[in-house]
């Protein structure tokens, strides 16, 4: 079965943040890629012809409260790592500037904060 054509085709994922560039590179050595674009206000990270994030000058911009409900999450980034690379991925995150978040539900993920305060997660099987 062949996937379902949709009415538009995905461009990005955008995050808003104070410095894009500073995010965009941490990004870029959390997920890899290239940073194919940047001016103050737009950076784009590409893997090839795929876009894996943009970020966005949002001079406002205000981080997540989760989980309390003044400012939700509204979204976050699951990652994959190997279960096996969990802690030296942890120390390599840590070194990159994200912190762990205080709640962490269990199971077979682990939530992260980034520089910023947006929210994503490692996963392994």
């Amino acid at each position: 079965m062949g996937s379902m054509p949709g009415i538009a085709k995905m461009r990005a994922v955008v995050l808003d943040c104070p410095e894009p560039r500073g995010l965009a590179e941490f990004y870029r050595e959390l997920v890899g890629g290239d940073i194919t674009y940047a001016d103050e206000e737009w950076v784009s990270l590409r893997d090839g012809d795929t876009v894996l994030l943009s970020f966005q000058l949002s001079p406002d911009y205000q981080p997540p409260t989760w989980p309390e409900p003044d400012r939700p999450q509204q979204f976050h980034l699951d990652v994959t790592v190997e279960e096996a690379q969990l802690d030296a991925a942890e120390q390599k995150v840590l070194a990159l500037g994200a912190r762990k978040h205080e709640l962490q539900p269990g199971g077979n993920w682990r939530v992260w904060v980034d520089p910023v305060g947006h929210l994503f997660c490692f996963c392994w099987d």
